[in-house]
């Protein structure tokens, strides 16, 4: 099993897929997600990109050490996994809390990213829009999705929960990573932001509300936004083949090295 060791002990587990000699493509999660979560997108983005995933701390096969981090230690984790698989520098790529980390990780190591997909997410808890529907206490997964989704497409959602249930996040690691996201504000330092950017949202987020992809794409000069219309949060399970289209799409635009 591909892992790599942090001087702090936490192990972290990785993967590639795709040709070495494509444009390099870093996966970064979602909270409590793990790579399977990707599964309906990593084979269509490795035609022809060179795709590095790893679970962040205290998700799927990584480590789970119940002590306190930021979003600089995820931003650090990534980096070192870029390293190890001999990648200078990537388009990051990242769904919700992984979003969050793909914004720190450019405008703290700007030399590591060649361009960002930054996927239902928010420039921090302290000017994020909050959602208005209320999430199930008995099935708080449904508002994982859009509006109808589960009840049209029940396979579909039963194949996602039994993936999900096969490492479930332990409440040390939901918490840790809960802190990191509360401590995170990039609001202010968005307009610095000096890459190409894609904002990628669905319009029925449940979870998230489609509000911040259009704070973050007014604040990052030069970012496009692409909405996919009745998509929730899951829009790249939901929506596979147009995100996958709309991201090999940007990042084609946007090759270099």
């Amino acid at each position: 099993m591909p892992v790599l060791t942090r001087p702090d002990g936490c192990r972290l587990y990785y993967e590639t897929h795709g040709p070495r000699v494509g444009q390099p493509i870093l996966l970064l999660e979602g909270l409590g997600g793990d790579i399977p979560g990707w599964r309906r997108n990593i084979p269509v983005l490795a035609q022809e990109l060179f795709v590095v995933a790893f679970d962040l701390r205290g998700n799927g096969r990584s480590d789970a050490p119940d002590t306190p981090v930021t979003m600089a230690t995820f931003v650090e984790d990534a980096v070192a996994v870029l390293r190890l698989v001999g990648v200078e520098s990537a388009h990051a790529y990242g769904q919700s809390f992984g979003g969050m980390i793909a914004m720190e990780l450019a405008l703290t190591h700007p030399e590591r990213v060649r361009s960002l997909i930054l996927a239902a997410t928010t420039p921090g808890p302290a000017h994020a829009v909050a959602v208005r529907s209320k999430v199930p206490k008995d099935t708080p997964w449904v508002a994982l999705y859009a509006p109808g989704f589960p009840e049209a497409n029940p396979a579909h959602v039963a194949d996602d929960l039994a993936v999900g249930a096969q490492r479930p996040q332990s409440r040390h690691g939901r918490r840790r990573q809960w802190e990191a996201m509360q401590a995170f504000d990039a609001y202010d330092r968005l307009p610095s932001i000096d890459v190409p950017v894609l904002v990628l949202h669905g319009t029925a987020d449940r979870m998230v509300s489609v509000d911040n992809a259009r704070i973050l794409a007014d604040r990052i000069p030069g970012a496009e936004l692409h909405l996919i219309e009745g998509a929730g949060h899951l829009y790249h399970s939901e929506r596979a083949a147009e995100a996958d289209a709309t991201v090999r799409d940007f990042v084609r635009r946007h090759a270099r090295g």
